[in-house]
């Protein structure tokens, strides 16, 4: 099976418009970068070392800290696909992320994104 595209495309390239779609809705940087640490493990400056970097996303999350066990929690529907039942493990993880920033744009509690509730 050919691999997706998002395995050469850089975080670096689509962070912003994570950003952007997070702001838009009166969310901040500092929001989406707390959901990726979560999600990954990343700390701040490791995250900005990916992104100067420009990590693809394969690289990313294969070299992510420590992948959020609780991720498994993250379901609903994102581009008309249901995360949970994405079969490529990159695109799940990729999903996942996807998400969970949709879930800030709409002004869901962090707790609740966060799977804290």
């Amino acid at each position: 099976m050919a691999k997706h595209r998002i395995y050469t495309i850089s975080f670096a390239s689509v962070y912003p418009h994570y950003v952007a779609k997070a702001e838009k809705k009166g969310r901040t940087k500092a929001e989406v970068d707390r959901i990726i640490s979560w999600l990954t493990g990343y700390g701040q400056k490791a995250l900005e070392t990916q992104l100067e970097k420009r990590t693809d996303f394969e690289t990313f999350f294969a070299k992510a800290p420590k992948m959020n066990p609780s991720r498994a929690l993250i379901t609903g529907v994102v581009c008309g696909v249901r995360v949970e039942e994405v079969e490529d493990p990159l695109m799940r993880e990729a999903r996942y992320l996807d998400k969970l920033i949709d879930e800030l744009a709409k002004g869901r509690p962090m707790d609740k994104i966060l799977r804290q509730e």
